[in-house]
């Protein structure tokens, strides 16, 4: 763990992850222009796009604004710094003049910590997730002035989890291309909300896909054209459909993978699992055949008989899993999202 109180007297690192950190911070402070980031992977390969410090200073800006952070207040950076999440928690110590508490990431982000003085986070779900599952940490997050979660969608079991605390948390929306989030979702509290509502000075619009369109400072105003099929509730405020490049074609159908997840999701619990993802994977006779992989080592054959029987009134028969494959752990991008390509193509070839 390393705390920076003050960034003009930076500590001395203890490890090679700190060692990032420090030059990072080094390289800010001395007044680079730019900065190569790498994209998480979790849409496709990994690659380097370059941001200016007029997008990043503009987007910690805006998340200051939008969270009321203070000069002096503290914040938790347990999200991967060499990519954008982590990387903005640090931009925003140093623009905002907050204090940083750093760890690298792991599930379990505040353990062994001092959480007295946190006042902001930011959390992929499975680490908000695996610290409700211990109510210690109840308390402790709601110290906190405000999170966020970002990186993948909030399923329903974590939504319903989130309703225990008092702090306001937030689903964030955002990629690499706009520097971190540009519209946020309230998960709990009198002013929770279904939609995403756009930060301020934030425009977007959909392409004849009706996938979101996205232009702001944190762009450099440039028009960011995404694969996130959207449906827009009035100009500032959009419900998100599921990627488009996340449709399959199973046997001349078309196949909306995340419609499939959210249909499901409930049924999916009684399977006892943390994560689960659908996917579409080569058939001779369909073209593409749906499947279900859920993250768990064994599961007993009458319960996966149990689970599709149930899912049958749910879904139409296109949508039905012709299979159900099973991995003890999930393979992951360096960011903590799950890399579903590695992930099915590591069990198909087992």
């Amino acid at each position: 763990m390393m705390q920076i109180d003050n960034f003009h007297k930076l500590p001395n690192a203890t490890n090679e992850y700190e060692q990032k950190v420090i030059d990072f911070c080094n390289n800010w402070l001395r007044g680079q222009n730019e900065f190569v980031i790498k994209t998480s992977g979790s849409t496709g390969e990994p690659k380097p796009i370059v941001l200016s410090r007029f997008q990043m200073e503009a987007s910690a800006k805006l998340t200051g604004k939008t969270f009321k952070l203070s000069e002096g207040d503290t914040a938790l950076v347990c999200l991967n710094v060499e990519y954008i999440a982590g990387m903005m928690m640090l931009v925003r110590g140093m623009v905002l003049g907050l204090k940083l508490i750093i760890t690298e990431p792991s599930s379990k982000p505040l353990e062994g910590l001092d959480i007295q003085n946190i006042d902001f986070a930011a959390f992929v779900p499975l680490q908000l997730q695996t610290l409700l599952e211990d109510l210690r940490n109840v308390e402790k997050l709601n110290q906190m002035k405000a999170i966020i979660v970002g990186g993948a969608a909030v399923n329903e079991v974590l939504e319903n989890q989130i309703q225990q605390l008092s702090v306001p948390i937030f689903s964030t929306y955002g990629m690499t291309e706009t520097v971190s989030h540009i519209a946020v979702r309230r998960l709990n509290g009198e002013n929770k909300n279904k939609n995403f509502s756009v930060l301020e000075g934030v425009e977007i619009g959909l392409d004849n896909r009706n996938c979101l369109n996205i232009k702001a400072d944190a762009s450099n105003n440039e028009l960011i054209q995404t694969n996130d099929i959207v449906e827009m509730i009035g100009e500032k405020e959009f419900k998100i459909i599921g990627r488009f490049d996340n449709i399959i074609n199973s046997g001349g159908v078309k196949i909306q993978l995340e419609k499939v997840e959210k249909l499901i999701e409930k049924e999916v619990q009684s399977l006892e699992i943390k994560r689960f993802f659908t996917y579409g994977i080569p058939d001779e006779r369909l073209g593409q055949k749906l499947i279900l992989v859920v993250e768990k080592a064994f599961l007993e054959q009458n319960k996966i008989d149990s689970f599709l029987k149930k899912i049958v009134s749910i879904l139409s028969k296109y949508e039905i899993p012709k299979e159900v494959l099973l991995m003890d752990k999930f393979i992951e991008t360096p960011t903590g999202k799950v890399d579903k390509r590695a992930t099915v193509e590591h069990i198909l070839k087992k």
